[in-house]
């Protein structure tokens, strides 16, 4: 082993790097998703859109954040929550309200590497949402219909997501801000699987579906 090769693992990306310390948890999120049979009618899809719509409810602030237009360009455009909505709508389903303040309320101070770790596992889903959207297209739904959410980017989700984690990467934290900012990635994957188990989980069609 060189000095080079010791030095390397330094010089992986920020968002490599998330990737790596999040990917078992990742792993189990897909898996669990995907368990708790989200496409199987457009109620179940339903309850996903709505877990979608509670976890960019948490985040929705981070997109009109001054500081974090000026660290990641077109970040503005970005935000979902409001396709999500319209996804709902389509559904006939009210948007979820809940009593809890968001994990970003507006206003607030914008923890940075904590609002970093959130937008990486907010983006990154993005990413992976060719294959849900697919899926949905079965129930009748399409990126005008009841999947807006789903889409890719006019420039394509390989490039839109290049974008972003170039950005990602380019930010400057210090060794402890690179830790916090794992932190939240955690929780942001941990607030899906917590929302993913609330309302797919126990939903009654999901049960009725099991027993046969």
């Amino acid at each position: 082993m060189t000095v080079r090769d010791i030095a390397r693992p330094l010089e992986i990306g920020r968002a490599k790097r998330l990737k790596d310390a999040t990917n078992d948890t990742h792993e189990r999120l897909d898996m669990s998703i995907m368990a708790q049979q989200p496409f199987a009618s457009r109620e179940r899809y339903g309850l996903f859109v709505t877990v979608q719509q509670l976890f960019h409810r948490d985040t929705d602030a981070l997109y009109s954040a001054p500081v974090l237009q000026r660290l990641l360009p077109d970040h503005a455009t970005r935000r979902r929550l409001p396709l999500i909505k319209q996804d709902l709508s389509d559904l006939g389903i009210v948007a979820a309200i809940r009593p809890e303040a968001p994990a970003f309320p507006i206003g607030d101070a914008i923890d940075i590497p904590r609002a970093l770790g959130w937008l990486y596992v907010a983006e990154g889903s993005n990413l992976g949402a060719a294959f849900l959207l697919k899926e949905a297209r079965k129930l009748g739904l399409s990126e005008s219909f009841g999947a807006r959410h789903l889409a890719a980017a006019p420039e394509g989700r390989g490039l839109h997501w290049k974008r972003f984690a170039t950005a990602l990467d380019a930010v400057a934290l210090s060794e402890a801000d690179e830790t916090h900012a794992v932190a939240g990635a955690r929780a942001a994957f941990a607030r899906v699987q917590g929302l993913v188990s609330e309302l797919l989980d126990r939903h009654p069609e999901k049960r009725k579906n099991d027993a046969r």
